[in-house]
């Protein structure tokens, strides 16, 4: 390499990085706003909580595999157990007696 030659990094800036993994997440989360049934949250509590996870880890650590997959592997056990709790309970409609969600 010449020594009047200087090497320029083609990473993004922090910024653009965070940006991108925001939207990231709110379109892979965009499908699961419809769901009513406790395994439905929780499956979708789990997808979120484990992009979330798995971004955060990968910003703190530079991009490293094990952080990364160990907050992805924390953040979808979270999302999963708190999707399922909050899920909306069924009520009973006397008039036509089904359950509805």
């Amino acid at each position: 390499m010449n020594k009047g030659m200087k090497m320029h990094s083609i990473a993004t800036p922090r910024r653009v990085k965070k940006a991108l993994v925001l939207a990231t997440l709110l379109t892979a989360s965009m499908p699961l706003y419809g769901c009513y049934t406790p395994a439905e949250r929780a499956l979708g509590g789990g997808v979120i909580g484990g992009l979330g996870g798995a971004g955060i880890g990968a910003l703190a650590s530079g991009g490293l595999a094990g952080p990364t997959l160990a907050t992805a592997a924390v953040g979808a056990a979270g999302g999963a157990i708190i999707g399922a709790a909050t899920a909306p309970r069924p009520y009973y409609y006397r008039r036509h007696r089904h359950y509805y969600y």
